[in-house]
């Protein structure tokens, strides 16, 4: 059975699909308890994906956001090369 891959999801505003950044264990533990207060704040933070890729995030921008399971097929912004 394949792991599960976590991902930060963003609901941009005006925006139909959401934004997946694909995090690494440690960040995926601990950004859902942080997540409300950098909303609330408007916050503009840079997220490290699995890849360690630094993507900024400007949280004013962003409706709702919340840490779910990544879909299996597809590719997402962060995501470790599979080759």
């Amino acid at each position: 059975m394949a792991e599960n891959r976590h991902a930060l999801v963003l609901h941009l505003a005006g925006v139909a699909e959401p934004m997946l950044i694909e995090l690494g264990e440690e960040l995926s533990g601990e950004l859902p308890d942080k997540l409300a207060a950098k909303l609330l704040a408007g916050e503009i933070e840079a997220i490290t994906a699995a890849n360690g890729a630094r993507i900024v995030v400007n949280f004013s921008h962003v409706v709702a956001a919340h840490v779910d399971i990544a879909p299996p097929l597809g590719q997402i912004y962060g995501s470790p090369s599979r080759r």
